[in-house]
């Protein structure tokens, strides 16, 4: 069964634009996949879809082989919680809650132990490379260090899949290097990961990359 399958989908928003025109896609299990194309193709509302996030107007996405078609609100909810780790293209810290906090959300949301939850925050961030940022406010971070704790977070629940808005777009190239070997050491151990980029250097480290243009999959230009 393919953790992610998109089948003809179509989404149409207010007024008549349509943001995906008849957009099928398949990823497997442990694939890391790179979807490249100007801004306004489509990616983000292909995030969105995939993410459980919203539902297409005409066709249908499968996650795990469930139609989120088929779902209400809440299952929808749960599917995205526990299934589901996304990096957001402008990252969406809470900004009262300081670093461990922000990371230790998804944890807390499925009711993980306080001691689970302090020993895998503390191995995410160790892994993004800010272990000593774990009491430090969103305000106080650098963009780096913000994308940085947004990717620990996204992956600290170990999600089957992963959608990763510009995960490197405000590193510099060794922490943008760091970022996708962690990224595929997850797809290593299984994890299916559909990455947004426009860094020819992060698709380069994908096993594949797609190309869109006006809501569709277009051959490499």
């Amino acid at each position: 069964m393919l953790p992610v399958r998109v089948s003809h989908v179509r989404r149409i928003y207010e007024g008549g634009v349509v943001a995906l025109d008849d957009l099928s896609l398949a990823i497997d299990s442990g694939e890391m996949l790179a979807l490249l194309g100007p801004s306004g193709c489509g990616k983000s509302t292909l995030l969105n879809l995939i993410g459980c996030v919203d539902l297409p107007d005409r066709g249908s996405v499968e996650i795990d082989g469930i139609s989120t078609n088929d779902l209400n609100d809440d299952a929808l909810t749960r599917l995205r919680r526990d299934r589901v780790g996304t990096v957001f293209q402008f990252f969406n810290l809470l900004p009262t809650l300081d670093v461990f906090e922000n990371v230790a959300l998804p944890l807390r949301l499925q009711g993980r132990s306080h001691a689970a939850i302090v020993a895998r925050v503390g191995e995410l961030l160790d892994a993004v490379g800010i272990p000593e940022k774990a009491r430090a406010m969103p305000s106080q971070l650098s963009g780096g260090q913000t994308q940085r704790v947004a990717i620990a977070r996204a992956l600290v629940h170990e999600p089957a899949i992963l959608l990763a808005d510009e995960p490197t777009g405000n590193l510099d190239s060794q922490s943008g290097e760091r970022m996708l070997e962690l990224l595929r050491s997850f797809a290593r151990r299984g994890q299916t990961i559909l990455m947004v980029t426009h860094s020819a250097e992060a698709a380069a480290a994908a096993d594949r990359s797609l190309h869109m243009r006006d809501g569709r999959i277009v051959a490499a230009p």
